[in-house]
């Protein structure tokens, strides 16, 4: 077997899964992926696995045939769950599994889907269970620097993909988060017609999540020089980051949660510009082709920025300053005392990304 011909050598009609189990980052930057091989062998039945909390980022995708959830929980309820989702799996005879997670449930699914070929990087553990191993992305693409995107596509030109330009990330979003939207934003005073931005103030880690009072004063600067009502959204269990910015500001800000993800886009893609740190959100604005503006601490600008990345900086901005340990795993700062990486981004560097933004897509 000739891994380079692999998709192409796929019988028409051949039924192929995709584990890719979270976050939101990863979901959305696959995108590109499919819609490239989709269009390559519209034939092909695609079949994605995707945690439940995230399949709202791939419903209405037409490169997308299939959604399967892993199954949640705990103890017994879980092993139930997995026992599920591989019946599932075996029931549909894949031609090919391609494990895009690498983690323990990734292996599992991808070790019991009965397809006939299983997938997945040469750097994943068990490595016994795949029948081909895919090198080093940096290796097929013959670069150093490797955008997110960029690695998932690889995996599908070693293949036997074509290569090709990798066109933008895409999420739909659905008539009746729309609709959820429409109602919210009157029940939060933002009416319909009025002009706002979505500022995401949380992230995953401290070294991610620029400080309370600049998003404060962020806020006060939207509504007051360029008028439009910030919005500040959260998922679940954030929202003592809004309470700080909230203090920080001492005034009432929109607060925007218990929104689902496709609720959540509908927001978006509504919005002016979206300005937050370094997450999940920040790729949602991308694929929504929003203007915007992503503040960097820990990670990497390179792999993780918006995608397509915007060398003109016209519609998309990143802030981040240099640091010699930059990136780093993102979990403490193992350099300084404190993460100075985040705390030195000063409000004055994101106030004029943000002016600039807003003046090149006026």
């Amino acid at each position: 077997m000739n891994a380079s011909s692999l998709l192409s050598d796929l019988p028409a009609g051949a039924r192929i899964v995709l584990v890719r189990l979270r976050s939101i980052g990863d979901v959305i930057l696959l995108t590109p992926a499919l819609q490239m091989l989709k269009e390559w062998r519209p034939d092909l039945k695609i079949a994605v696995v995707v945690e439940s909390r995230f399949r709202e980022l791939l419903e209405g995708n037409p490169d997308v045939d299939e959604l399967i959830e892993p199954g949640s929980g705990s103890g017994a309820a879980k092993i139930a769950c997995r026992w599920r989702a591989i019946r599932a799996l075996r029931q549909r005879h894949f031609a090919l599994c391609v494990n895009l997670h690498g983690g323990p449930t990734g292996t599992l699914l991808t070790r019991t889907s009965g397809a006939r070929w299983k997938v997945g990087f040469a750097y994943y553990r068990s490595r016994g269970v795949y029948d081909v191993l895919v090198p080093d992305t940096r290796k097929i693409l013959g670069r150093e620097q490797v955008h997110t995107t960029e690695h998932q596509a690889a995996i599908f030109f070693h293949l036997g993909m074509p290569r090709r330009e990798i066109p933008r990330a895409r999420i739909f979003v659905k008539a009746s988060s729309r609709a959820w939207w429409k109602e919210k934003r009157a029940s939060l005073g933002v009416a319909e017609g009025s002009p706002y931005a979505i500022v995401h103030p949380t992230a995953l880690y401290p070294t991610k999540q620029w400080a309370a009072e600049h998003f404060a004063r962020l806020g006060a600067f939207l509504a007051q020089e360029a008028g439009l009502t910030p919005v500040f959204p959260c998922g679940p269990g954030e929202s003592e980051v809004l309470d700080g910015v909230q203090r920080a500001g001492n005034a009432r800000i929109v607060r925007l949660e218990g929104a689902s993800l496709g609720q959540f886009a509908a927001a978006i893609e509504g919005a002016r510009i979206f300005i937050g740190n370094d997450s999940g959100p920040a790729h949602m604005a991308a694929a929504l082709e929003r203007p915007e503006v992503v503040i960097f601490g820990s990670s990497s600008s390179v792999i993780w920025g918006p995608w397509p990345c915007d060398a003109s900086g016209a519609r998309a901005r990143i802030v981040q300053n240099s640091y010699s340990c930059n990136p780093c795993p993102g979990d403490r700062c193992y350099q300084f005392e404190r993460p100075e990486c985040i705390l030195s981004v000063t409000f004055e560097q994101v106030r004029s990304a943000v002016e600039a933004v807003l003046r090149n897509t006026s």
